[in-house]
């Protein structure tokens, strides 16, 4: 089976957000995979994609503070400025974090560890809807 589907998920504010729910209710075709491998990739230079801990919303609250404090707005060095203060910390973040990830597939479910979400990593103040593309690939 190869599929891809392209497919929005709701606006959320700056910061780290469990979206997998998301994920699964977008690419429903994961239950019939007996083993393959999803691979997710987010449309967008100002966000980006990521899995870790799944419980502790602190954990994410956590990541939005190192990655503010790591990658300041309003330096004196930045010279792209045209869509606000937080846009080029926004570009740097995601690179940093990248633009996608991969989680293999078994029995109808991703296999992730216990305690491993995806995350949307939202680096704008308002960065809308985000895109994502979602490529699975199994039997």
């Amino acid at each position: 089976m190869w599929l891809q589907k392209e497919f929005r998920l709701t606006a959320k504010p700056r910061g780290f957000h469990l979206i997998t729910s998301e994920v699964l209710a977008a690419v429903g075709e994961i239950a019939s995979c007996k083993v393959g491998l999803l691979h997710l990739f987010i449309k967008h230079t100002s966000a980006s994609l990521t899995i870790n801990e799944n419980v502790d919303p602190t954990v994410r609250q956590d990541f939005e503070s190192f990655f503010s404090r790591a990658v300041p707005e309003d330096e004196p060095y930045y010279r792209h400025r045209d869509e606000g203060s937080d846009d080029l910390p926004a570009h740097i973040k995601s690179s940093l974090l990248g633009a996608s990830v991969s989680i293999p597939v078994a029995d109808g479910r991703l296999n992730m560890g216990i305690w491993q979400g995806i995350y949307l990593c939202e680096h704008r103040n308002s960065g809308g809807r985000r895109t994502l593309v979602a490529i699975l690939c199994g039997e």
